[in-house]
């Protein structure tokens, strides 16, 4: 360690320690000592329990189910880091709550995305480090640098050991289409889009579909999956067009909300490919479930920021 850097500290929020511990392990570090615990009345309560001042902090907590109280701890996680003369505070996101209202569908409605990224700044972050944000738009919500990571590369990665012949990704909106070519060209196979439209609030809708698809093996990505909605839509599509039914379904977080495990448990879906960047209840995990962890992934972000390194250089192709 160089004497002219600060000490590198990581924290970890309730949300979801596996992670955390197993990044920490991947920096060769143990997670810094904190104290979580809440009065009577259900009112935070947090406290460092060795000193912070002039550390180059780094906050894992993913702003997941249940979201307010996950992020109202990162904000007090943050508060007292400031408080405490951190020389700099990184928030890694690797769920980043709130990111599907980024804009305004309606009138009358809230960017709640961006009311967010207010909080976290105002509450003391210097740095952002997410994961697949749900809309690359929200990256320019902040006045501080993000560092926008992938999990492309490494869902890419585990499907080609499968060597699946005969493949077609699938795109189901075209919201996504940038990045499920990133999956294809990796792959070395053709892309396909379903046309979505929502009639209304979290009700999805596939209307159409732009490839050919009869006689191949799907594999359908989205980055996150809540209902499961979407997917099934879009699995109801790809069988009417004569797609094999022997479906591969992978997605970055695994929200799995409601109807989400009934959803995917269909038989037309032969294996569920999600990460690590949302913990996992052991009702929501199946036997068609695959995680893979991103730990390394922001394990080395991190490292490259501590070091002043390049974080981009990670994803390029």
């Amino acid at each position: 360690m160089s004497a002219l850097r600060p000490p590198m500290a990581l924290f970890s929020g309730t949300a979801h320690p596996e992670l955390a511990t197993a990044v920490a392990q991947n920096l060769g570090i143990e997670l810094g000592p904190l104290k979580i615990t809440r009065f009577p009345d259900s009112e935070i309560y947090i406290k460092f329990e060795d000193s912070v001042r002039g550390t180059d902090a780094f906050v894992l907590q993913p702003t997941c189910a249940p979201i307010d109280a996950n992020l109202l701890e990162l904000l007090i996680l943050l508060d007292a880091l400031k408080r405490a003369s951190a020389n700099s505070i990184s928030v890694v996101l690797p769920y980043y709550g709130y990111a599907r209202q980024e804009k305004k569908d309606r009138p009358r409605e809230p960017i709640t995305a961006k009311l967010i990224a207010n909080l976290l700044v105002t509450a003391g972050a210097d740095r952002i480090v997410a994961m697949d944000l749900h809309a690359d738009a929200i990256q320019g919500f902040f006045d501080i640098p993000v560092d926008h990571l992938t999990a492309i590369g490494a869902i890419s990665d585990y499907l080609a050991t499968k060597n699946l012949e005969n493949t077609v990704v699938v795109s189901p909106d075209e919201g996504r289409v940038k990045k499920v070519r990133k999956i294809a060209s990796r792959l070395h196979c053709p892309l396909a889009v379903g046309y979505k439209f929502r009639p209304g609030h979290g009700i999805a809708e596939i209307s159409g579909l732009a490839g050919d698809v009869k006689g191949k093996t799907c594999i359908v990505y989205d980055d996150m999956i809540s209902t499961g909605g979407s997917i099934n839509e879009i699995i109801d599509m790809l069988i009417a067009s004569g797609a094999n039914p022997e479906i591969y379904v992978a997605c970055t977080h695994a929200v799995l909300a409601g109807p989400a495990v009934q959803r995917l448990s269909r038989p037309e879906i032969k294996e569920l490919i999600i990460t690590d960047t949302i913990p996992l209840s052991p009702e929501k995990r199946t036997e068609k479930t695959t995680v893979i962890s991103v730990s390394h992934l922001f394990a080395e972000a991190i490292r490259r920021i501590w070091t002043g390194d390049s974080v981009s250089e990670l994803f390029n192709d």
